[in-house]
């Protein structure tokens, strides 16, 4: 049997807000948790082709388990016992980013996000059409970070799944941008959201 404990109330209040979102961007997404180090991290895919990720102390048992995510949040929500069942069976395509090898590029205050994210969402329902938003917009380059010896351009879509999982906190937390070669990060008040920075190799002629 599936087992996921979450001692703190807190922390199941989180991981099932975390989930929550999840289900109303995507009422059939599914959520990979994963356990290491006294931590459970919850990973789900969004509309935006962009990863969205929580954690929260906790345990599970066996350690990498992918279940249905309207099936997480009713075991997180109903069920009052201190370890529940979050499901089985989901499937996952595609690879979640590294545990390590990560560089902080900088910090960017969270209303400058929150400004270029609204600008976003207007150009956005001027240029929607049947189909959803233009490929274009969503993956327009809004920001640009360097340090840390690296430059991370972060494309709209990245936003998007930032504001749309409600990771940016009244507080105003400075949004941290990290990066590997590959893949890059952006750490909020209340989660993160990551993409590859690479989607094809190039040729070697």
């Amino acid at each position: 049997m599936t087992g996921l404990a979450l001692s703190d109330a807190d922390d199941r209040a989180d991981l099932g807000a975390f989930v929550a979102r999840v289900v109303r961007l995507d009422a059939t997404a599914t959520v990979r948790l994963r356990a290491g180090d006294g931590r459970v991290s919850a990973w789900a895919s969004t509309p935006f082709d962009v990863l969205a990720t929580r954690s929260v102390a906790g345990s599970l048992e066996p350690s990498d388990v992918t279940a249905p995510a309207s099936m997480l949040l009713t075991a997180l929500t109903v069920e009052r016992t201190a370890t529940v069942d979050p499901g089985r069976g989901g499937l996952w395509a595609g690879d979640l980013p590294p545990d390590t090898g990560w560089v902080l590029v900088d910090e960017v205050p969270a209303a400058e996000l929150e400004a270029l994210t609204e600008r976003g969402l207007a150009v956005a329902r001027e240029s929607s059409g049947p189909h959803g938003m233009p490929p274009s917009l969503l993956d327009q380059t809004v920001l640009t970070v360097t340090g840390a010896g690296t430059t991370v351009k972060v494309p709209m879509r990245c936003l998007f799944a930032l504001s749309g999982m409600g990771f940016i906190g009244a507080d105003a937390s400075p949004v941290r941008v990290s990066a590997t070669g590959s893949w890059l990060r952006l750490d909020a008040r209340y989660g993160a959201v990551a993409r590859r920075r690479l989607t094809a190799l190039p040729l070697l002629l």
